[in-house]
């Protein structure tokens, strides 16, 4: 009788389960869903593609309606929910990330996967522990002073480093992984820009830094954790296995780093962030701990490098298979340059990177740079945790407990959004109809790769100022062409990085007659 009432309750159980998901097959918008497995076979059949699948289905479901929410069903026991929402449209990520900001927070399950790598830093924080890191951070990125600091260590690595590695490649007629160089050249900036320690991995030989490689992994294993049930890799830790082994050892060189790197602000402050925020005081009103620093300083670092050096090289990738925005380009700035270095010696223009007054000129190039990050936004996509049960702009009811996913590269191509063109890459949808200003669109939710609202990117402005100052000292100097059958791809991270790197050819820039590239 006992083995009878079990499979009875059983087949309940599975006849019950069914029948829920035969319900929420019905009213979910998305792929298909099947039992036990949920949406995971044409989520995996889609893995190598899985941003521009995420966007094919925000179409599809959007049909005649201003809306795009799609729905995916976890596998069966992966999710107390079920399942999570995506969606694309302003309204919606408004409703979001502003109207109802207090009730879509990072959440548990990312905080718990982040929390050995950024602590309770300004990115893995919420409530009034971000907060008043918000606050402090806000009154230092306002400040011009930082900017100008930030010209000068850009400006320090593109003349000392940067533009001897494309040089010599020029000379030697060899290729480069354009990517990898500009994430060293990035990395080093923030670096320095963040606690004042250069750690030189843009440099011609090229150097493994135990540092950055540890940093590297340390972010990878963090990352893998978001893709496991929670408890798979805290089984992990607890054993010391796999990725979870890696993340440990990594841990411990990052946080060696960063210890003697707060050790000596401490000892000789800068005017690098570290240096600044020595000065401030956490909510209970006391002055940051050492570990806090590491932890607010780790949070900067990853934030600066890898956002800035992914969407130059989906730039320059861009700018490669279209010349005629290249040659716009190539103009403003050698009209910019020809009104402030003067314009009978064209190679003058290059002998320096760009000062901070003239980057601030550079309208055709940001309104480039910006269409670079609606079709390729650095960070692709978003997740919020729901606290509590809501409804969002178009009718989707999301429970509480679930996710909701805001899919930054879907926004960019929808035709209901940005019109008929939405897949061109066109400069000129940035600026004013005589073409002298930038001018973003009214609506601010139509363009997130910044995120929005309370949490918008504190480094916005640095981001643009050290992508034009990088885009301008290479393309001044050199053609690019990419090296015959590299393939680009992108690769399925958090982060929108090209899969096989971007290895390209240089070919030494002629303005006016006059070959420029190594005149400096």
């Amino acid at each position: 009788m006992e083995t009878l009432a079990l499979l009875l309750t059983l087949a309940a159980a599975i006849s019950t389960y069914l029948f829920w998901l035969h319900l929420l097959a019905r009213k979910l918008t998305g792929p298909k869903v099947w039992p036990l497995v949920g949406s995971l076979p044409a989520l995996f059949a889609n893995r190598s593609r899985i941003h521009d699948w995420i966007a094919s289905n925000l179409r599809a479901t959007g049909g005649s309606c201003t809306y795009q929410t799609s729905t995916i069903a976890l596998p069966f026991l992966a999710h107390k929910q079920g399942f999570f929402t995506v969606t694309c449209h302003p309204k919606n990520l408004e409703h979001v990330l502003r109207t109802r900001f207090d009730n879509y927070p990072k959440g548990p399950d990312w905080q718990a996967a982040f929390h050995d790598l950024l602590g309770q830093g300004i990115f893995n924080s919420d409530g009034d522990t971000w907060l008043i890191q918000r606050k402090t951070a806000a009154l230092e990125f306002t400040t011009r002073t930082l900017r100008q600091a930030m010209a000068r260590w850009v400006n320090r690595t593109i003349k000392n480093r940067l533009w001897r590695i494309l040089e010599g490649a020029a000379h030697d007629k060899t290729s480069v992984d354009l990517q990898d160089l500009l994430l060293r050249l990035t990395f080093d900036n923030i670096c320095g820009l963040t606690f004042g320690k250069d750690p030189e991995t843009l440099s011609p030989e090229l150097p493994e830094n135990q540092f950055s490689v540890a940093f590297d992994t340390a972010t990878e294993a963090t990352l893998q954790r978001l893709l496991y049930p929670g408890f798979l890799w805290r089984l992990q830790k607890l054993l010391g296995i796999g990725m979870e082994r890696r993340l440990t050892k990594s841990l411990e060189i990052v946080e060696n780093y960063m210890n003697d790197a707060v050790s000596a602000r401490k000892e000789s402050p800068s005017d690098d962030l570290i240096s600044r925020f020595l000065k401030k005081r956490d909510i209970n009103g006391n002055l940051f701990s050492s570990s806090v620093l590491q932890r607010i300083a780790l949070n900067f670092v990853l934030a600066g490098r890898d956002t800035s050096s992914v969407a130059l090289s989906w730039f320059f990738w861009l700018v490669m298979n279209h010349p005629e925005i290249e040659d716009k380009i190539i103009n403003e700035l050698s009209t910019i340059l020809s009104e402030t270095r003067g314009g009978d010696n064209r190679t003058k223009w290059i002998d320096e990177p760009l000062e901070f007054d003239e980057a601030d000129k550079l309208v055709y190039l940001k309104a480039a740079l910006a269409e670079t990050l609606r079709l390729y936004p650095s960070v692709p996509q978003d997740f919020k945790y729901v606290v509590n049960d809501d409804v969002l702009p178009d009718g989707t009811f999301v429970p509480a407990g679930s996710t909701v996913t805001y899919s930054i590269y879907s926004v960019g191509r929808m035709k209901s959004l940005w019109g008929e063109d939405c897949m061109e890459f066109k400069p000129e949808r940035w600026l004013s109809e005589e073409g002298d200003r930038f001018e973003p669109p009214k609506d601010g939710y139509k363009f997130v790769a910044f995120n929005a609202g309370p949490r918008t990117c504190l480094g916005k402005d640095l981001a643009y100022l050290q992508m034009k100052s990088v885009a301008s000292a290479v393309l001044l100097r050199f053609r690019l062409s990419p090296v015959p059958g590299h393939r680009v791809e992108q690769k399925m991270s958090l982060t929108l990085f090209m899969k096989n790197g971007l290895r390209v050819y240089l070919h030494p820039r002629e303005l006016g007659g006059a070959q420029v590239a190594g005149s400096a």
